[in-house]
C-alpha cells in the first residue's frame, strides 16, 4: 500500500511539475504580447465571469485598448490564445501555409463535415479548385432573378410597418437571406419569408446557437465530453433532419440531370434556361473520372448554406441600421438612386451593370462591412512554430485574429468609430494596406463567396430605400453587439418605416 501510495503522490507531482513548466513558458510568450495576468488553474477567465455575450464582446475590445493590438489570454489550464489585430501579424498568419482552422470550428464538422469551410491541406486545395469557378461572374448574373425576386417579397412583407412602431428588421432580412440562399445553392424554394417556423429554418437556427454555446464554455477543449451536455443529443436529431433534407434534394436533382441528359438535345434546350445553381455545378463535378458522392456534395452545399445566409443577414442588417442612424447619408445615396435608375429601381429587375453604376452605394456598403465586419473573428491553429513579436509562438497554439478591431486602428482609419463612406472614395488621401481592411479575410483562404455576398447586400438596400425610408427606432442608440459565428445585435436592429412618394 505504501509503495501504490508513494507511486500515485510521485505521478501526480511529475503531472505538477510538467504544468508548472508549460505554465513558465506561457508567462514567457506573455511578456511578448501583454495581456491581464492568468490565474494559476483558471486563465484569465476571471477577466470574463458572469458576462453575457454582449459583455464578453465589449470587454475584449476594452482589453485591446489597455494592453494594445496583440494580446495573449490565457485560457483554463494553460490554453494559450493569442489574440491579434495588428495588420502584420494577421498578414502572417493568413499567408501562412501550416495552419489550420481553430477547434472552435471543430464544433461544426458534425453538421458541415470537411467541406470547403473546415477542410485544409490536399483536401482543400482540390475543393476550392473544383468550387471557385461556380462563382464565375456569369453564373452569379443567373442569381439575380432570385434576388429580386426575394427581394420583392422582403418589401411586400415589410409594408405592414409603414407609419408604425419601430420592429426588428433583422429577423425579416433573415427570412430572406435563407430563402435567396436556398434557391441559388439548391434550386428549391422553402419560404422562410411566408413561414419562419418552417422546420429548416428552425434547424439552422438551432444549431447555430448550440454550436455558439460550445465556443464558449469552459469545457470546449475536451470535445469528448460533449456527450454529457443537456442538448447533445437534440442537436443530433437536428442535424440528422438537415442532412436529410440536403440529401433529398440531392438526389431528386441528380435524377433530374440524368433523364435530361438522357433525352437528348429538345430537353438540354429545355435544361438551358434553368438556373445554373450551385448544386447543379457540384453534380456535374468529375474527379478522376468519379462524381462527387452525395455526402461530398452535401458538406458543401451545407457549408455554402451556412456560410451565405447568416453573413449577408449581418452585413445588409448592419448596413440598415447605420443609414436609419445617419439620414442625410441615407439621402445622399436615396438621390443616386433616383438619379441613376429613376423609378425602375422599385420595380425593375436589378441587374449587376446597374449596380455597378451606383458608386456612392459601393462606398457605403465597404464603410458598414468596416464598421461592423459579419465575421469579427477568424480562429488558426498552428501546425508548425511561427514568429511573431519576437517571440516563438509554439505548433498547436490557437491564433484569433480580431476583424473587428483591425478595422478600427485609428492610424489607418482616422474617427474610426464613425460612419464615414467617403472614406472610401479615391479621394481619401490615406493609404491601406492590403491587410487593413479584411471583411472577406484575405489571403487562399480568403471568402470564395464574396461577390455573391456583395451583390446580395446591394441588391437589397436598393429595393428597400426605393419603396421605404428608413428611420431609426427610438432604441436604436441602446444597440449592442454580441458575436457567435458573425457579429449580431442585441435585441436586433429596430427601425421605423414610411412610404417613399
Amino acid at each position: 500500500m505504501f509503495v501504490l501510495i508513494a507511486l500515485v503522490i510521485g505521478y501526480l507531482s511529475y503531472l505538477l511539475f510538467k504544468y508548472h513548466q508549460k505554465r513558465q513558458a506561457v508567462l514567457k510568450t506573455l511578456s511578448h504580447f501583454n495581456g491581464p495576468y492568468p490565474e494559476y488553474l483558471l486563465g484569465v477567465s476571471y477577466v470574463f465571469q458572469g458576462q453575457s455575450i454582449t459583455e464578453i464582446f465589449k470587454t475584449l475590445e476594452d482589453c485591446h485598448r489597455k494592453y494594445g493590438e496583440d494580446l495573449v489570454l490565457v485560457g483554463a489550464f494553460n490554453e494559450l490564445e493569442v489574440e491579434i489585430t495588428s495588420a502584420r501579424n494577421i498578414e502572417k498568419v493568413l499567408l501562412s501555409k501550416t495552419t489550420k482552422k481553430s477547434i472552435q470550428y471543430d464544433f461544426l464538422e458534425p453538421w458541415l463535415g470537411m467541406g470547403l469551410l473546415l477542410s485544409f491541406g490536399e483536401k482543400w486545395f482540390q475543393r476550392r479548385k473544383i468550387i471557385t469557378p461556380s462563382f464565375h461572374f456569369k453564373i452569379l448574373d443567373q442569381f439575380m432573378d432570385v434576388f429580386n425576386a426575394e427581394a420583392h417579397t422582403l418589401v411586400a412583407k415589410l409594408e405592414r410597418h409603414v407609419d408604425q412602431k419601430e420592429f426588428n428588421i433583422y429577423d425579416y432580412i433573415t427570412l430572406y437571406a435563407l430563402d435567396s440562399i436556398c434557391a441559388t445553392s439548391m434550386g428549391v424554394n422553402i419560404h422562410a419569408q411566408e413561414d419562419p417556423n418552417n422546420e429548416y429554418v428552425q434547424g439552422v437556427k438551432t444549431v447555430s446557437e448550440y454550436v455558439f454555446r460550445r465556443i464558449f464554455s469552459i469545457m470546449r477543449q475536451f470535445p469528448s465530453l460533449f456527450v454529457f451536455y443537456p442538448y447533445a443529443r437534440h442537436q443530433g436529431k437536428v442535424i440528422k433532419k438537415l442532412h436529410e433534407f440536403t440529401n433529398s434534394v440531392i438526389e431528386t436533382r441528380r435524377k433530374q440531370l440524368e433523364i435530361q441528359s438522357n433525352a437528348g438535345q429538345e430537353e438540354s434546350t429545355l435544361y438551358s434556361k434553368h438556373r445554373d445553381t450551385f448544386l447543379d455545378q457540384l453534380l456535374k463535378v468529375k474527379i478522376n473520372g468519379k462524381p462527387l458522392s452525395t455526402a461530398d456534395i452535401r458538406e458543401e452545399v451545407d457549408t455554402f448554406m451556412f456560410e451565405g445566409h447568416d453573413t449577408t443577414t449581418s452585413g445588409i442588417s448592419f448596413t440598415i441600421l447605420q443609414l436609419a442612424k445617419h439620414q442625410d447619408i441615407q439621402q445622399k445615396l436615396f438621390e443616386e438612386l433616383d438619379q441613376v435608375l429613376g423609378e425602375s429601381a422599385k420595380t425593375a429587375v436589378l441587374t449587376n451593370s446597374m449596380l455597378q453604376e451606383l458608386k456612392y452605394l459601393d462606398l457605403v456598403i465597404k464603410e458598414s462591412l468596416r464598421l461592423v465586419p459579419p465575421v469579427p473573428f477568424i480562429g488558426r491553429q498552428l501546425l508548425e512554430d511561427m514568429e511573431m513579436n519576437g517571440t516563438i509562438i509554439p505548433a498547436g497554439t490557437m491564433i484569433n485574429l480580431n476583424i473587428y478591431n483591425l478595422h478600427r486602428n485609428p492610424k489607418v482609419f482616422p474617427e474610426p468609430d464613425k460612419f464615414i463612406p467617403e472614406r472610401f472614395s479615391d479621394d481619401n488621401e490615406i493609404k491601406r494596406g492590403p491587410y487593413d481592411y479584411i471583411p472577406f479575410s484575405a489571403g487562399s483562404r480568403n471568402c470564395i463567396g464574396q461577390k455573391y455576398a456583395l451583390l446580395e447586400m446591394k441588391v437589397t438596400i436598393v429595393k428597400l430605400l426605393a419603396s421605404y425610408r428608413i428611420l431609426p427606432g427610438e432604441t436604436i442608440d441602446q444597440v449592442r453587439y454580441k458575436a457567435d459565428l458573425v457579429i449580431r445585435a442585441e435585441g436586433g436592429i429596430p427601425v421605423k418605416l414610411t412610404r417613399r412618394s
